[in-house]
């Protein structure tokens, strides 16, 4: 008996609100909703940079933030940059390997999918 894969996906919605935007980020139907200050911090979140780290991580599967740099052609200082918002907003996870007395971090991806509402 072969159990289903769960698809993990994350919800953007976003509302207008005397003449602007404001985003709802919902990132397990489970967890309450969070409101971000800005749809500026939409638009990093959703950046091509992004868009590459995470096709990167899923197509390369690298085994460590400088392995995932070098596959991506960016320097280091941002890509890690990058994925703090990533990971912030459950796009990706950071999971410890050890290796002899080294620690390394992996990014794995935490959804599968991404929906993005606006309302209006």
């Amino acid at each position: 008996c072969k159990m289903a894969k769960t698809i993990k996906t994350r919800t953007i919605t976003l509302e207008t609100k005397q003449g602007a935007f404001s985003t709802i980020f919902n990132r397990f139907r489970s967890e309450p909703k969070k409101e971000l200050s800005d749809v500026t911090l939409l638009r990093s979140l959703l950046s091509n940079e992004k868009a590459k780290i995470l096709h990167a991580i899923k197509i390369k599967q690298p085994n460590s933030l400088y392995e995932l740099a070098k596959v991506v052609g960016r320097d280091f200082k941002s890509v890690r940059q990058d994925l703090i918002l990533l990971e912030k907003f459950g796009f990706i996870e950071m999971i410890p390997i050890h290796k002899g007395k080294r620690e390394k971090l992996k990014p794995v991806l935490a959804m599968d999918s991404l929906q993005i509402t606006i309302e209006i």
